[in-house]
């Protein structure tokens, strides 16, 4: 190395670390996962919507086939051929019968009911068991599973003193917790749950806002 080397100062990027939260001349938040800023429940981010797959394949494979043996039973009687015995007999009893006969009301009522199950799949969301998380950046989504959350959150309460065993459930709006404690006052280990579940839930990064319920009692005496 030339003696010009040596004194030349040095340009290359110093690497930097990034402040922690709440540190000096620090007033923003990270939004990260690990430390995720206050949930705010404005409404914009919505359920995650199925496919519905299977209904929709099953809807079409019917209509599919009883189009088609429709149309080729009106091919068959425009060539001169006899109508098929199942149309005949549909003729006949739909001319015969009642409207108030049971034979009627049967189908007629099986028809709502399929119906309007095809319209509460065709306007409902669907996939209850993702909840939605908050949005890090334009144009992605991201949704975590109900069971996954719930399994989270009860290694949270596991980690508070006093907890022998604990049961964990997640819905769509609320997490409770069913803990079971061997020593410790009960008000101090619900106490303490409350927090350290409040934090879990506020660090899963969800997009509305949970409600929190902790019961705590004593184990069963054998």
């Amino acid at each position: 190395m030339s003696d010009d080397d040596a004194q030349r100062p040095d340009t290359r990027p110093v690497p930097t670390l990034d402040k922690e939260p709440g540190g000096p001349d620090d007033g923003t938040r990270p939004a990260t996962g690990d430390t995720p800023g206050p949930v705010a429940d404005d409404g914009r981010t919505g359920r995650f919507w199925s496919a519905r797959r299977v209904p929709a394949a099953v809807v079409a494979l019917v209509l599919l086939g009883a189009a088609g043996l429709l149309l080729y039973d009106v091919a068959a009687v425009r060539a001169h051929h006899p109508a098929m015995a199942w149309r005949r007999s549909l003729a006949r009893e739909l001319a015969t019968r009642h409207l108030d006969d049971p034979w009627t009301l049967g189908p007629a009522g099986l028809a709502v009911v399929v119906g309007l199950w095809l319209i509460v799949l065709a306007v409902t969301p669907g996939l209850r068991q993702v909840l939605p998380m908050r949005p890090v950046a334009p144009g992605i989504r991201a949704g975590l599973d109900r069971k996954a959350a719930a399994l989270v959150l009860r290694d949270r309460a596991m980690e508070v003193a006093g907890v022998q065993s604990v049961r964990m459930s997640v819905s769509r709006r609320k997490a409770t917790a069913r803990a079971v404690s061997h020593f410790r006052e009960l008000d101090e280990v619900r106490a303490d749950l409350d927090v350290a579940l409040g934090e879990g839930l506020r660090q899963l990064g969800l997009a509305h806002r949970f409600g929190l319920t902790v019961h705590v009692r004593r184990p069963k005496k054998r």
